[in-house]
């Protein structure tokens, strides 16, 4: 009787029915783990092909083709154990960089070099910046919280203040839960740059201020994947393999697809969908219904004003894009020559030299004082990752991903900012006339693209109302991932937690939640 309580309908005799909106990576993390366990699932997408923004687009240069990741271009937040579980790791080959991450300041001559190895980056930054402070105490410390997060993802576990309490202790919630940035940074450091550097990713999808509260678990949480061991690398070919395979594997194991697809209607006391795939209209019904879509989509595809009502009060904006930039030759880093290793290394190149200056960039850039307030550029080396992986192209690939745009315009409207983007870079290369194209994102181009709300690569900006137990719709204590009051109907976006960045880790959560509450 258990087992039938937990997949099969009592009165149809039938398998219970999963439909999950929206085919990106957390509609198909959850697909996979709920068709494993006997549901039947069916995935309906919007677009003529799965992935989300998780996908490759092609260019024609100097008369041959060439793939680039579209929108996600690294990996690093999926947790290793969705990455074996799913069968990924016997299909994708990866590669991520074991030299040290390079930082540029705008006084800089040389970069300093952030070691993976704890005590050789004390050294580094009391030798380079001038820091006086706690490395070895901020670094310890952070482990245990991102110990923390990976114990509650493993286990499906709602986020809670008193569960952090009970794990990490009342101090450490209190420092890198429920504070904020700045103080965070305060407590450990003392160099304006070692506070800008290890506090950059607070604005990693939006410009959220350091001065609020519950801004600090951003910074552990950036960390927070273990694919990698809490570091980003590259996948073989390109990060849109991920989707691609997954897809597949899903498919495998009995998966049903339905693209092209425009929800026309959701009955949620029959517990019906009505869409349109390719000009004829289908039924659907559900016993479950996800929405791995952006926050936006649930209210309106539910025609329910309360909800968007709720959800247009919400924090969306965006400020990251990215340039990617082709080259005839390899690019040839001018600090790769005592070290070719250095050739896959991580760069980051700052504008600011101070955490003042940092949060004035970002605020401004959320008031739109400027199409682009320069905050911070991380250059991805994914030529020189692909030819590590034995992926020889025709041309190499740097990603420059870039901080502090203002939303409302495209890349063909503000090409000057492009300029500027690549301007920032080209003195670190040493063939720069070696450029023979780039093309630009803005958070515009993102929204009009992916559906990003407002451009946000994590569809809401992680700020203090928003990030952690903030970061969920649910009216439900017993399920993080309910969506509002309804029983049954479930939101895994990337805008609930943790976040985005091609983890799956909330359709994870949520497929788990929901199948416990079917025990």
């Amino acid at each position: 009787m258990s087992w039938a309580k937990n997949f099969w309908g009592y009165k149809t005799g039938k398998m219970k029915k999963i439909v999950i909106i929206g085919g990106g990576i957390n509609g198909l993390i959850a697909a996979n783990y709920l068709a494993k366990e006997k549901y039947d699932v069916t995935v309906v997408e919007k677009k003529s092909f799965t992935g989300g923004a998780c996908i490759k687009d092609s260019a024609v240069i100097q008369n041959k083709e060439i793939d680039f990741a579209y929108g996600a271009t690294v990996l690093g937040m999926m947790p290793d154990f969705i990455f074996s579980e799913t069968g990924l790791d016997k299909l994708i080959e990866t590669f991520y960089p074991k030299t040290p991450k390079l930082v540029y300041f705008p006084d800089s001559k040389k970069s300093t070099r952030i070691f993976q190895n704890n005590k050789e980056l004390d050294v580094e930054l009391e030798q380079e910046w001038g820091e006086k402070g706690d490395t070895l105490g901020f670094r310890n410390d952070e482990n245990k919280v991102i110990n923390y997060i990976q114990h509650i993802y493993k286990n499906a576990i709602s986020p809670s203040i008193e569960h952090a309490e009970n794990f990490l202790g009342k101090d450490n919630t209190d420092l890198w839960v429920r504070g904020s940035a700045k103080d965070l940074l305060d407590h450990y450091f003392t160099s304006e740059k070692t506070k800008l550097y290890m506090g950059m990713t607070v604005i990693e999808s939006g410009p959220a201020s350091i001065y609020d509260p519950g801004t600090a678990f951003t910074i552990p949480l950036m960390d927070s994947g273990s694919v990698f061991n809490g570091y980003w690398g590259y996948v073989k070919n390109g990060i849109w393999k991920i989707s691609e395979n997954l897809t597949e594997i899903n498919k495998n194991l009995g998966v049903k697809f339905s693209l092209n697809s425009n929800i026309e209607n959701i009955n949620t006391e029959k517990g019906l969908i009505s869409y349109n795939s390719n000009g004829v209209i289908n039924e659907l019904n559900y016993d479950h219904l996800l929405f791995a879509t952006d926050p936006k989509a649930p209210g309106e595809l539910l025609n329910n004003e309360t909800i968007k009502s709720k959800n247009s009060k919400l924090n969306y904006l965006g400020s990251s894009g990215k340039v990617t930039a082709f080259f005839k030759n390899p690019v040839k880093w001018v600090e790769s020559n005592k070290n070719p290793e250095y050739d896959t290394s991580f760069r980051f190149f700052f504008s600011n030299n101070t955490l003042e200056e940092f949060e004035t960039a970002s605020q401004n850039a959320s008031k739109k004082v400027a199409d682009y307030c320069p905050g911070y550029i991380q250059v991805y080396a994914e030529g020189g990752a692909q030819r590590k992986m034995n992926n020889d192209e025709h041309l190499d690939k740097i990603i420059l991903f870039t901080k502090n745009l203002s939303f409302d315009k495209s890349a063909e409207k503000i090409d000057d900012v492009k300029e500027k983007i690549i301007s920032r870079v080209m003195p670190h290369i040493k063939n720069p006339e070696d450029l023979v194209f780039s093309k630009f994102l803005t958070p515009k181009d993102l929204n009009e693209t992916f559906y990003f709300p407002e451009g946000n690569i994590d569809h809401m900006t992680l700020d203090g109302n928003q990030n952690f137990d903030k970061r969920t719709f649910s009216s439900n204590a017993n399920n993080f991932y309910k969506y509002y009051d309804f029983d049954n109907i479930y939101y895994c976006g990337a805008g609930s937690f943790p976040c985005g960045s091609v983890a799956g880790t909330p359709g994870y959560m949520c497929a788990k939640q929901l199948i416990r509450s079917d025990q």
